[in-house]
């Protein structure tokens, strides 16, 4: 194996909203060396707002409403980190993501256990077979008995769990985290934007009593003695397999428990793995390049309009300046400033290995899911957008900015926020979401990075679904019959939007030979 690609340790940060995502991803970063003080996702005292919620919107919210991208080197490792957005209306940024990462770090909040989102994206981690390791946070406040977050653990996220780490009480008792893993215990003293003196202490010796007190010091070691008998053995194969997630304890906002979390997972996590196309699967240290690309954003930086295309390197090595094809397309491009990424701030880098994500500058060549290659015809799968839910007509508000009102709309739908449906009947323009949030950011957005101002008119549907059908007869009586349904997308293909369930289920009773597909992926 290559050690430029097995050094690359590319993995996502997900959760519940809330759970503490990005108050990790800052203190992952705080330790590996890329910022010298933590910001806060929010907070009265601290004025520096986190690195990874960069946009406006995210910063007077207080959630973060896009995927960020991070990298970083630690201990001779090269890091990737995806900090996505928790929020369920953003859910699908995240499906995204999850296609391009190696491994995955699910943050659950102590007092508050397993919540319905982090369900859905273990869902998806599981068809993936993707590894995952679970950060329980905000041990500084009252938690759960750890003992029972580890069995809901194992219930709910359907999942065989080994605590790695295991916390010294919780909420104001807090004292630390004991790293099972390396057999050693680390004191701290709790702050929120520096990293401090550890004191190194070991247990089987009064120096525990000394620093912790004799009631806590016979508890942790009763404790340790529990774990040893009632959960098997770390296997670290079991891990990569998918089938056992090791467990930390800590408290991000504090710092307990984070370096544990790093250190164990550049030991542990997996190298760039094998990436399946409809073609063969491509292994990491084949020497031609490929990549695909699995994100789309405008206006990193809103002095220059730009778009951002995101691709995942999947082998190989990518060179700055080197022509590479594109496969939908069917042409040549040459990339002369390729870069890398700090969530905002971004270098421009020469070359990237399997494993690395780079931005390459998109004027509108690129759709998410396309793929670069050296010349083979590949064609990466699996990159969902499901049916949207929501549904609102979107107007023009101001009539002397009809120009920069359609490049936004543009920009940001390739972007996949949301999708686009022109009916077919008035010509109007339909926005369809996967939830409400997103129609006040698309608004947010549109007037503050393109001065376009819109307003929504509201829409009744039930679904949007694709039709297709061998049937070319059947497929133009349905148009005709349903004319006042019918919409393009933005690739001209044939959607029909219900306005009911029972719409639907007759329309699939009568036209026996067309499908309807709910994923816009067939």
């Amino acid at each position: 194996m290559n050690p430029e690609i097995e050094r690359r340790r590319t993995f996502a940060i997900i959760a519940h909203p809330d759970a503490g995502k990005t108050s990790l991803t800052e203190k992952l970063l705080l330790f590996g060396g890329q910022i010298q003080v933590a910001g806060a996702v929010k907070s009265n005292k601290i004025k520096k707002t986190a690195t990874s919620d960069w946009m406006d919107i995210e910063k007077q919210r207080g959630i973060s409403v896009t995927t960020s991208v991070m990298e970083f080197d630690y201990h001779n490792y090269k890091i990737n980190i995806l900090d996505t957005p928790g929020h369920q209306d953003f859910a699908e940024d995240t499906y995204r993501t999850l296609t391009a990462v190696d491994s995955v770090i699910i943050v659950v909040d102590g007092a508050k256990g397993v919540e319905t989102q982090t369900r859905k994206l273990m869902e998806v981690c599981r068809m993936r077979k993707t590894p995952v390791i679970i950060f329980v946070n905000k041990m500084d406040r009252e938690a759960k008995d750890p003992f029972d977050l580890l069995d809901e653990l194992e219930e709910e996220l359907a999942i065989q769990v080994r605590p790695l780490t295991w916390p010294i009480e919780s909420g104001p008792r807090f004292q630390g985290v004991y790293n099972i893993y390396e057999q050693s215990l680390n004191l701290f003293r709790p702050s929120k934007q520096v990293v401090t003196e550890k004191v190194a202490v070991d247990i089987n010796t009064e120096e525990l009593e000394a620093n912790i007190g004799k009631n806590l010091a016979d508890k942790l070691r009763s404790e340790l003695e529990l774990i040893e008998g009632v959960y098997p053995e770390f296997d670290r194969s079991t891990y990569l397999d998918g089938d056992l997630a090791p467990v930390f304890f800590g408290s991000a906002l504090n710092n307990f428990g984070v370096e544990e979390l790093l250190d164990t997972f550049v030991e542990i996590a997996p190298s760039p793995r094998t990436t399946r196309t409809e073609e063969r699967v491509i292994q990491p240290d084949e020497a031609p390049f490929t990549g695909f690309i699995f994100k789309i954003t405008a206006n990193i930086d809103p002095n220059h309009r730009s778009c951002i295309a995101f691709c995942k390197v999947c082998s190989g090595k990518f060179q700055r300046g080197t022509p590479y094809y594109h496969v939908r397309h069917g042409k040549t491009m040459r990339f002369s400033n390729p870069t890398q990424f700090m969530a905002q701030r971004k270098t421009t880098i020469d070359e990237a290995w399997a494993g690395d994500i780079v931005g390459l500058p998109d004027n509108g060549t690129f759709k998410i899911g396309d793929t670069l290659t050296e010349g083979e015809k590949l064609h990466f799968r699996g990159i969902p957008s499901f049916s949207p839910e929501m549904f609102k007509y979107i107007e023009n508000a101001d009539p002397m900015k009809q120009k920069q009102l359609s490049k936004g709309i543009d920009q940001l739908m390739d972007e996949g926020v949301a999708q686009l449906f022109v009916n077919q009947f008035n010509g109007r323009k339909i926005i369809g979401t996967v939830g409400q949030l997103q129609f006040e950011v698309i608004q947010y957005r549109l007037q503050n990075e393109y001065n376009a101002s819109c307003r929504w008119e509201p829409l009744s549907l039930y679904k949007a679904c694709w039709i297709e059908s061998d049937d070319a007869a059947e497929l133009e009586s349905f148009k005709k019959r349903k004319y006042q349904y019918m919409a393009k997308d933005r690739d001209g293909r044939d959607v029909f939007l219900a306005d009911s369930n029972y719409v639907l289920q007759m329309a699939q009773m009568d036209f026996k030979h067309i499908k309807f597909h709910f994923t816009n992926e067939f």
